[in-house]
């Protein structure tokens, strides 16, 4: 079975489903659950101003902190209803960068044996701007990903 599960979130809706599908198979496993919240700030090199560059990343940190508060606060309610036991061990991470890039350079670095993502993240207009990180993720990844819509 799996020993490090590595679920990347946003708090979309999509990144909500994935958790709840990543808790019920780390219990199975008791396999430690590593949440990721990837800020992507970018794109704020192309602002001239540093006082909106500032306020920007300081909202895209807060909601990134607010990501993986959200889930690890799904896993404690989960836990009280019987859903998860006690022994999913959790590892919440926060980094900036590329999302699709930061998520690979994670499954390696923190030797993830399986990925669980939502299929579209909150901003969907950068999956046809940009390309989805969903995809970029199933394409390069070293390791089975669960894709959750």
């Amino acid at each position: 079975m799996y020993k490090r599960i590595l679920l990347p979130t946003d708090g979309s809706e999509h990144a909500k489903k994935a958790g709840e599908h990543a808790i019920m198979i780390a219990n199975a496993g008791l396999a430690d659950l590593v949440v990721l919240s990837v800020v992507d700030a970018g794109y704020l090199d192309a602002l001239t101003e540093d006082d909106l560059k500032q306020k920007l990343d300081k909202s895209l940190k807060k909601e990134g902190k607010e990501a993986v508060e959200n889930f690890s606060a799904q896993l404690m309610e989960s836990k009280c209803q019987g859903v998860c036991q006690q022994n999913v061990n959790l590892k919440t991470e926060i980094k900036q960068g590329n999302p699709a890039e930061v998520i690979l350079k994670t499954i390696e670095e923190d030797e993830i044996d399986l990925v669980v993502m939502g299929s579209s993240g909150k901003h969907a207009l950068t999956k046809f701007v940009y390309g989805s990180v969903t995809d970029k993720v199933v394409r390069s990844a070293k390791c089975p990903v669960l894709v959750i819509k």
